[in-house]
């Protein structure tokens, strides 16, 4: 690995703390090790007693120490020195999956999970000013917060970005407004055409900040949000029920919620995992993937990526612990049924749009 740069789809959290592997086909991130995450990852892999949580999380290939990159020696014989990257602390990192990787355009959501904010170790500052912070947003009382998501829009071929600040300042009774920004609906009967203009002035790592999520080029019709809306539903309750199965304490947890905001990619998600189940396999298989990579090998680098309509994981355990014997985590159960019930709502609102 020879440098990680930043990851283009990253919402929420502290940025330069998540990168991407250079050397990769990009399918891989890396992110500063938290030793209590590591320890996390390395027992969900080990324990059976956290079995239940192997298939909701993002899939952990270990850790790595960059030391640094071999210098140039010319003709001399002498053996290759190691010398440090600049920029990049000399510490361990944790490798994982990017769960963004099979999306051309991926709509974004961190999804703060918990009535509780701070772990057992916490300072009495800290536990005071968590507590405080659950108080002011929306986490104290329904057990989870918009901590920041990006929405594409096709128009402009570019990700609108909502930041944390918005989630501060949404309230409870806010937060279905906050989640139908989130999955917009679009009025458009054909997909938006880029301009020439905004295709040549803007590259697919630049975004931009905005409280107001535009309507010009965001939104998917009726027909793919509303089976994506529901999929995730589903995958939302059996993380819930999951959950509910291991005893441990997740302070700060996240979920992520990842769609694919291009319209024909995103059909072809849906058409690809309708026909997985209906051939009785699970989406995510190695044959199914393999088969997919067979039937695109002669495309470019994207088209090579079995497209996924959706994806939802718990992420973020740096603060995570298991507790056994203590039973599951009450403020993460809340905050997953809160999202699931918002969901509903978001259903019941798409389904008035569909064709008759």
């Amino acid at each position: 690995m020879t440098s990680t740069p930043p990851i283009a789809h990253q919402v929420a959290g502290h940025a330069g703390f998540l990168n991407q592997v250079e050397d990769s086909d990009g399918s891989l991130l890396v992110k500063f090790a938290h030793i209590k995450e590591v320890l996390f990852y390395q027992t969900i892999v080990a324990d059976d007693a956290l079995a239940p949580l192997r298939p909701i999380v993002p899939a952990f290939l270990g850790t790595l120490k960059l030391e640094g990159q071999l210098a140039e020696t010319g003709d001399t014989g002498e053996p290759a020195r190691i010398t440090p990257v600049e920029g990049i602390p000399q510490r361990e990192f944790i490798v994982l999956e990017n769960l963004t990787y099979r999306f051309d355009k991926p709509n974004v959501l961190d999804v703060k999970l918990g009535t509780i904010l701070y772990d057992e170790d916490a300072t009495p500052e800290k536990r005071a000013r968590m507590e405080a912070a659950a108080r002011a947003t929306t986490s104290g009382e329904t057990g989870m917060r918009l901590t920041g998501f990006q929405v594409y829009d096709l128009a402009a071929t570019k990700p609108i970005i909502t930041t944390k600040e918005y989630s501060k300042l949404l309230k409870s009774a806010e937060l279905p407004q906050g989640v139908a920004r989130f999955f917009p609906l679009t009025t458009d009967t054909v997909p938006p055409e880029p301009s020439q203009t905004a295709a040549s002035q803007v590259t697919a790592s630049q975004t931009t900040t905005s409280s107001t999520v535009g309507t010009s080029g965001t939104g998917l019709p009726a027909d793919i949000l509303l089976p994506i809306l529901q999929n995730i539903r589903e995958d939302v309750e059996e993380i819930r029920d999951r959950v509910a199965e291991v005893h441990v304490r997740m302070r700060s947890a996240s979920l992520l919620v990842i769609y694919e905001a291009d319209w024909e990619r995103a059909r072809e998600g849906l058409r690809l995992l309708e026909e997985a189940i209906s051939k009785g396999e699970q989406p995510e298989d190695e044959d199914y993937e393999e088969d997919e990579n067979e039937d695109e090998a002669s495309g470019d680098e994207d088209e090579q990526r079995p497209p996924l309509p959706y994806t939802v994981k718990l992420i973020d355990f740096a603060h995570s612990t298991p507790v056994p014997g203590q039973g599951p985590d009450e403020g993460v159960l809340k905050g997953l049924a809160t999202f699931m019930e918002l969901l509903d709502g978001r259903i019941e609102q798409v389904q008035k749009h569909m064709p008759t």
